[in-house]
C-alpha cells in the first residue's frame, strides 16, 4: 500500500541502498522513473516478467501461483533490499502471498482511488485499468472504503497496454486507440461529467500525454508512481544494508530467453536500464 503525503526530505534524495522495480512489462519503468527523482543516489534495477507478458489478460490462479515464485527468483538474482510491484494487477492479487515468501520489505502498487474521490468537482471519476485489476476484490474494497460517496466508472483494456509500449518504443501506433480506450468511461451514464481518471496500470502513464488530449477539456489523470515511490523511500529508510556494494544499479532483469523482449530491452535503455543480465528463469523452465 502507498502512501501519498509527506513531502521529499533531503534524507529521502540521499537514501543509500537497492531498489528492484518489477513489473510485467515495461509499465513500471513510470516507477522506477520517480523512485529515482526522489533520490537520485539510489541504486535501483528493474525486471520485467517477459516470460509470462502480459498480466492482464492471465488467470488468477495463475498469477497467484506465478507471482511469488519469480519475486523469490528474481531477489536471488539482484539481491534488492526493497522489492517494488510496480503492478496494479499483480498487486491487487497477489500482494501478500509475495510479502509471505520473500525476506524483504515489499511495496505494493494499488489505484489512485482515494486521492481521485478527493480530487473530483462532479462526484464522477473513471477508472482505466487491466480487466485484471478492474475486477479484483481489492479494488472493489478500495472503492468501497475510499471512493462510496461519488460514481466510479470502471473500464479494463489490455488494448492499451500494448499500445503504450508501441508508443514507448517508437513503433507505428494506431492513435485512435487512445480515444478507443477512454470511450468507454465517458460514454457510459454520467461519463459526460467525468473529470477525474485514476491511471490503474503503470503502463499507462507512459501515454498520459496523448490520453489527455483525447478526452474533454478539463479532465485530470492521475495516478499513483509519486506515492510508491515515497512509501519505497520511506520503508528503505530502516531498512539499507550497512556495507551494500557500490556497484552501479541500472540493471534489467527478464523472465525468457527468447527475442520477443528486444522492444523492452530499447525503452529500458532509455530510461537508464543498459545492462542487461542473463535470463532469470523458474525450476519449471529450466
Amino acid at each position: 500500500m502507498t502512501k501519498s503525503d509527506g513531502p521529499m526530505t533531503q534524507q529521502m534524495r540521499d537514501a543509500q541502498g537497492r531498489v528492484l522495480v518489477f513489473d510485467s512489462g515495461m509499465g513500471g519503468l513510470t516507477v522506477a522513473r520517480e523512485i529515482r527523482q526522489i533520490a537520485p543516489a539510489l541504486q535501483v534495477d528493474y525486471a520485467a516478467d517477459t516470460g509470462f507478458f502480459p498480466y492482464g489478460d492471465k488467470s488468477d490462479e495463475a498469477l497467484r501461483a506465478r507471482l511469488p515464485e519469480v519475486a523469490a527468483a528474481l531477489v536471488r538474482e539482484a539481491r534488492p533490499d526493497v522489492f517494488v510491484i510496480a503492478c496494479n494487477t499483480a498487486s491487487t492479487l497477489a500482494l501478500d502471498d509475495v510479502r509471505a515468501r520473500l525476506d524483504i520489505p515489499v511495496v505494493g502498487t494499488v489505484p489512485a482511488i482515494k486521492p481521485a474521490a478527493s480530487l473530483t468537482r462532479t462526484g464522477v471519476i473513471g477508472l482505466l485499468a487491466t480487466p485484471g485489476t478492474i475486477r479484483r476484490a481489492y479494488t472493489a474494497r478500495l472503492i468501497e472504503e475510499f471512493a462510496s460517496d461519488v460514481t466510479v466508472i470502471l473500464h479494463g483494456s489490455v488494448d492499451l497496454v500494448h499500445l503504450a509500449e508501441a508508443f514507448a518504443a517508437g513503433e507505428a501506433y494506431d492513435a485512435r486507440g487512445f480515444a478507443a480506450a477512454l470511450a468507454p468511461i465517458f460514454n457510459a451514464r454520467d461519463g459526460n461529467i467525468v473529470d477525474t481518471i485514476v491511471l490503474a496500470c503503470t503502463h499507462f502513464p507512459l501515454v498520459r500525454a496523448r490520453l489527455a488530449a483525447a478526452a474533454p477539456d478539463g479532465v485530470t489523470f492521475i495516478d499513483s508512481g509519486a506515492a510508491i515511490a515515497r512509501q519505497t523511500l520511506r520503508v528503505l529508510g530502516s531498512t539499507a544494508l550497512a556495507g551494500r556494494s557500490e556497484e552501479a544499479g541500472g540493471r534489467l532483469f527478464i523472465t525468457d530467453e527468447g527475442s520477443e523482449h528486444a522492444r523492452l530491452v530499447k525503452v529500458c535503455a532509455r530510461f537508464g536500464f543498459e545492462r542487461v543480465g542473463p535470463p532469470v528463469l523458474l525450476t519449471a523452465e529450466r
